[in-house]
């Protein structure tokens, strides 16, 4: 079982393609009927829904530009969306489908023709030419960034440091008796520690579940991010000593001893500046290329869909 905590004493926890979206009214279906064709006359024979139905092997007929989404290649992209309904899984698909298909007439448009770079596919590749060529991104600045961290200071400092000691009573999460087992042995353990705290390492070695236990419980120097997310909420507020309650976890209760507590420094503006003009750069990117979306689909004729401007990036 993992502890939670952040290791022994070399460190190391043990805690153990964005895809578009496009807005869609509230009042608004989200598929819409296709108008009847004559021709072909075998899609009534072949019983293909033009709605989304409520039969799990029913899909909606769309059409971008008098291009059909393929059922198959709606269920294929089913997997990359997960939802509460399926209804809204099935739309999330196909709004998909439509942005890349709309990418991809346009690229056929230009001809682009464009070899694909080391862990990128044919496509990828020809996305990311026709971005380059049809979304012009401004950069951020030297003026701008360092106006940025001016007004964001508390964002860059760097991670705190703590020395810890700690023994885990382990317990399964979804135990409800273990647990609170667990917790009045924590509770008596702790009030040893409280009458006598040099016992600790001994304590650690007799009861603890984690493999620090042979160092007397210590965890070495753990910064932010090497313990699971609600051990290291707790951990990082303690005051130096020993904390007068049990910690919980999903591995259980810890009895924890903070031996030193090294805060973060503000860092220097030379130390953050690539982080914050890529960071910045990252948002002009992601503001432009949902705006070049919004227009492919405002100048489409898309059927069986009801979509309203893509308010999120193709790719991140």
């Amino acid at each position: 079982m993992g502890c939670g905590c952040g290791g022994s004493t070399g460190g190391g926890g043990c805690g153990g393609g964005a895809r578009p979206e496009i807005e869609v009214p509230a009042e608004a279906p989200l598929f819409e009927e296709l108008p009847r064709e004559v021709e072909p006359e075998t899609d009534e024979a072949a019983g293909e829904p033009s709605l989304i139905a409520s039969g799990e092997q029913e899909w909606p007929r769309v059409r971008v530009n008098g291009v059909e989404i393929a059922a198959q290649a709606i269920a294929r992209e089913l997997q990359y969306h997960p939802a509460e309904s399926r209804d809204e899984a099935v739309y999330l698909a196909a709004q998909a489908l439509v942005l890349r298909e709309l990418l991809q007439q346009r690229i056929g448009e230009l001809g682009l023709e464009v070899r694909a770079e080391a862990g990128e596919s044919e496509e990828e590749a020809a996305t990311r030419a026709l971005i380059e060529r049809e979304v012009p991104l401004p950069l951020a600045d030297e003026a701008t960034c360092r106006n940025y961290y001016s007004g964001n200071r508390s964002r860059f400092f760097s991670a705190p440091l703590l020395a810890v000691r700690h023994i885990l009573l382990a317990c399964a999460a979804d135990d409800a008796e273990a647990r609170s087992l667990a917790r009045e042995q924590a509770l008596e353990l702790l009030r040893q520690l409280q009458a006598a705290p040099q016992g600790f390492a001994e304590l650690a070695l007799r009861h603890s579940a984690c493999s620090s236990k042979a160092q007397g419980g210590a965890l070495g120097q753990i910064s932010k991010g090497q313990t699971v997310p609600e051990f290291e909420r707790q951990l990082f507020r303690l005051p130096l000593g020993l904390c007068q309650q049990p910690l919980e976890s999903r591995y259980g209760y810890h009895l924890v001893f903070v031996d030193q507590r090294i805060d973060g420094e503000q860092l220097p503006y030379e130390a953050v500046a690539g982080s914050i003009r890529a960071e910045l750069n990252q948002r002009v990117w992601q503001i432009g290329v949902s705006q070049y979306l919004q227009g492919l689909v405002g100048a489409a004729n898309i059927e069986g869909i009801h979509l309203q401007g893509a308010e999120t990036p193709l790719m991140q």
